[in-house]
């Protein structure tokens, strides 16, 4: 069982956040792993591209919307907070263009209907910025960079796939582009006056999204995909179970 580090009262929110994520991000690391495992990854990386398209298709609107939400507060620190979205969107701007992109390049094509866990990743985030406090969609922003792929990872996956060069761009941009992403979120987050209640809602953003991801990393690197129930029906229980993290792992959210 891994058992969270204790967070001193003098440690700053983002060290807290870390604590707490330590308890999930172990299975996570662990699906991500079984993913990029060498064995039919051809065709589990044309299916992850095929899910992860409407996931970067959500993300723009998701910021802005945030950033909009951020105008509906008192808060005298929510300016702050909405240029530091609307910054990001811009930064994401069209990377569901560019994966597309790569899926027809390796062949692949859309899913006629987006995974169950990648509709439940970005929905509980619009429930978040629209009834708790847009201030949530930073534990969700923190778990993405915090997971983003690794630099060798695109070479690497070219060489175990033969797919070309330009079925990877998505990856190859994100991990140079990505670098330093999570340090500033963290600087942000640190920057905020936040209340305990909403600190609290940045944990359980974080949380939840570190559980969904893992399903829906664990449901893609079956071989072949499950069938019964829908990927999202895994229990949550399952998606946050205890292990050894991996070291050096590569990321998986574009």
């Amino acid at each position: 069982m891994t058992v969270a580090p204790p967070v001193t009262p003098s440690a700053t929110p983002s060290a807290a956040l870390g604590a707490k994520l330590a308890l999930a991000t172990p299975a996570l690391h662990r699906a991500i792993e079984r993913l990029w495992r060498p064995d039919g990854l051809r065709e589990r990386y044309l299916r992850y591209l095929a899910a992860m398209h409407p996931l970067l298709v959500a993300s723009v609107p998701l910021l802005e919307r945030a950033a909009a939400r951020c105008a509906d507060l008192d808060d005298p620190w929510a300016p702050r907070l909405a240029a530091y979205y609307r910054r990001h969107a811009e930064e994401e701007r069209d990377h569901d263009v560019w994966l597309l992109a790569d899926l027809a390049a390796a062949g692949g094509h859309r899913d006629e209907a987006p995974h169950r866990a990648v509709v439940e990743l970005a929905g509980a985030q619009y429930y978040r910025v629209e009834h708790e406090h847009p201030v949530a969609l930073l534990g969700y922003m923190a778990v993405l960079e915090g997971n983003a792929p690794a630099p060798w990872l695109p070479d690497r996956l070219a060489e175990a796939t033969g797919l070309p060069p330009a079925a990877f761009r998505t990856l190859r941009e994100h991990a140079a582009l990505d670098d330093g992403h999570l340090d500033e979120l963290l600087r942000e987050f640190d920057g905020l006056p936040l209340t305990a209640r909403q600190r609290t809602v940045v944990s359980v953003s974080a949380l939840h999204t570190a559980g969904l991801l893992t399903q829906l990393f664990r449901s893609l690197a079956s071989d072949p995909p499950p069938s019964g129930p829908p990927p999202g029906d895994l229990p949550t229980d399952q998606a946050t179970d205890q292990a050894t993290e991996a070291p050096h792992h590569p990321g998986g959210h574009p």
